[in-house]
């Protein structure tokens, strides 16, 4: 279903049409924590897919990748398009013994499944529905940020017993004040900071460490402080480089041989916020074909203004794996503990957050769809200022 799986293991492959299997049910298993798709039949059920075209190469190619003919075998099966026109569409179904095992699927798998579904149109409420109901569940919690939260949302209309669980290291949920995972993230990324430090005291450079955060610069803000940088990059203050080159030279002149710029990766100038958002979509896009990110642009323009030797690090899903810090640990518990206590409550259509401090439900329609941005006017933000930190706006 994902197009660009499939065009990587079959590159002359070419979509048909969206189709519908009735009579299956879509199953995962396999290994345990790796689970993958296969299907088996089941009256009243169905499966949306995408018919294919593909070539003798491809298939032999696909026979590979799926384990066939050992983990999968291949079935003739009909299938139907949107217009109700049968179709005749060749199949991977899992063998004996592994489809008696059922198990759950990798995050990334599942997500490139889902990402097939918004590709093609599909509709994933619905058949998460379908599963709900077919598995006869009292309730669902879901843990994600705010795209789970969202679809947390729309099943909660939809009339299913939802909980969401604010987990994200963007920190950028509604209606909490904090969310597992952000507190770990910014150990690391402040770990790679500091590391950082280690070469710039030897070396008179410009060093950038860029910390994930497109929308939302919460990590790299807290991390930048933690870490020591000199000059703190967000999205939410649009930066002129012409300050930030200034205070790289009014370090130079301190005596200071090195400077640590912490930059989101949603970081934006002045003058790219105030494009249009069809403009700055089509600078992104002429941007990605010279600057692999945001981080390399303003290394080559710090390069040019004031011809400063810049290095770029960006640690990428580092941030994002690793041990959970004590602090997550201790907050997912009491997240975990509320979910269980308004389960018994039967109160759902909620977010279990945490608000001063305290363990709190907070409806689902009241945050769903709200980011909680860094707001310039932060008290963090103007403490990150009086210790001569720039923002370099």
């Amino acid at each position: 279903m994902n197009r660009e799986q499939m065009a990587y293991r079959c590159p002359n492959a070419t979509i048909l049409r969206v189709v519908r299997l009735e009579g299956y049910e879509l199953e995962f298993a396999g290994m345990a924590g790796n689970g993958v798709a296969t299907i088996r039949p089941k009256e009243g059920s169905y499966v949306d897919g995408v018919l294919w075209k593909i070539t003798p190469k491809c298939e032999r190619g696909l026979d590979f990748y799926e384990g066939y003919p050992h983990f999968y075998g291949k079935e003739m099966l009909t299938v139907k398009d949107r217009l109700g026109e049968n179709h005749q569409a060749m199949a991977y179904v899992m063998t004996e013994p592994y489809c008696r095992s059922p198990a759950t699927p990798a995050k990334s798998y599942l997500q490139g499944i889902l990402d097939g579904c918004d590709e093609h149109g599909l509709d994933k409420v619905e058949a998460m529905k379908h599963t709900y109901h077919k598995l006869n569940l009292d309730c669902l919690v879901i843990l994600g940020g705010n795209g789970t939260q969202k679809t947390a949302n729309l099943l909660r209309e939809e009339g299913l017993n939802i909980i969401h669980l604010p987990k994200t290291i963007d920190n950028d949920i509604y209606g909490t004040d904090m969310t597992f995972g952000f507190q770990s993230a910014v150990n690391i990324a402040t770990n790679a900071i500091d590391c950082i430090h280690t070469t710039a005291t030897s070396h008179g450079r410009v060093f950038i460490v860029e910390i994930m955060g497109h929308k939302v610069g919460s990590l790299t803000l807290h991390a930048g402080i933690a870490g020591g940088a000199d000059i703190i990059l967000i999205p939410e203050i649009p930066y002129d480089i012409k300050k930030v080159c200034a205070a790289i030279e009014k370090r130079n002149k301190a005596g200071k041989r090195f400077t640590i710029l912490a930059v989101a990766e949603g970081a934006i100038s002045k003058e790219d916020a105030e494009l249009p958002k069809k403009k700055y979509k089509e600078k992104l896009e002429a941007r990605a074909k010279k600057y692999p990110s945001v981080s390399y642009e303003i290394a080559d323009q710090i390069n040019q203004v004031i011809g400063s030797e810049v290095r770029v690090t960006v640690p990428g899903h580092i941030q994002r794996g690793g041990e959970p810090c004590p602090y997550d640990r201790v907050l997912s518990t009491r997240i975990g503990a509320g979910a269980a206590e308004a389960i018994l409550d039967e109160d759902y259509g909620i977010m279990i957050g945490v608000i001063n401090g305290k363990i709190k439900r907070v409806p689902l329609a009241e945050c769903a769809g709200k980011l909680k941005m860094v707001s310039p006017k932060d008290q963090i933000v103007k403490a990150a200022k009086q210790i001569g930190i720039s923002f370099g706006d």
